[in-house]
């Protein structure tokens, strides 16, 4: 889904002009394609498993099933493991974020994000690395991972060695690999490597996932704000 490789972009949305501008824009982008279109969040899933793209665009309100719905159904079957889902809303609603993150979407961006930013977004997804709208802190998705219907099950990280949490707390925190080597001080690829461990170890699908684990364990307390 990366490097030379051409990245297969499905777009599921309600409005179809809404649908039509963003096909528009990713099918005029160099390296991008779109396979598909979807109205419904039904359809977004059998397009899914027709297509089998890299990138799924989705909206979150759509009949049939809404896209949070959509999203846990594709991120949870095994056949559609390389398909990532970049959440898109005009809704910035706080309990979005943390429902869309915990049904296994790897992105979530408001719908008025400018094209390019959009564009980089269905690029840094399909590399597997995590993407929130810079308006919606981790603040926030801390706040609803403690609240009761959190796990705060700390059983998963007897699998990790200590540094692997320690990475898997940078994670958390929204570092990427760079910064995390520059806090940890090791090496990037060294940081690379962890964080590919522990996405193994966890059964993670990509540094999204990461962090819901992180702050749901515990690694990553309400208000941990990390320090520079």
């Amino acid at each position: 889904m990366t490097g030379d490789r051409t990245i297969r972009v499905l777009v599921a949305d309600d409005q179809e002009l809404v649908r039509r501008g963003f096909c528009a824009l990713i099918a005029a982008e160099d390296g991008l394609e779109i396979v598909g279109e979807a109205s419904t969040g039904a359809g977004a899933v059998d397009q899914a498993f027709a297509t089998r793209p890299d990138v799924i665009l989705m909206d979150i309100r759509m009949p049939e099933l809404d896209g949070i719905a959509a999203t846990e159904r594709i991120t949870t079957d095994e056949r559609l493991d390389g398909t990532r889902v970049l959440i898109l809303t005009t809704f910035d609603l706080d309990q979005y974020v943390y429902d869309a993150l915990r049904s296994g979407a790897s992105g979530f961006l408001l719908k008025d994000t400018a094209p390019q930013q959009l564009l980089d977004a269905i690029r840094v997804v399909a590399a597997g690395d995590a993407l929130i709208a810079p308006g919606i802190t981790r603040r926030l998705i801390s706040e609803f991972a403690a609240r009761p219907n959190a796990t705060s099950d700390t059983s998963v990280l007897a699998q990790l060695t200590r540094r692997e949490r320690d990475v898997l707390a940078e994670v958390g925190r929204g570092r990427n690999n760079a910064e995390i080597a520059e806090r940890l001080l090791i090496s990037p690829l060294t940081a690379k490597t962890h964080v590919s461990r522990i996405m193994t170890k966890l059964a993670a699908r990509d540094r999204a996932q990461l962090v819901v684990i992180a702050y749901e364990t515990g690694l990553v307390t309400p208000g941990d704000t990390p320090s520079e």
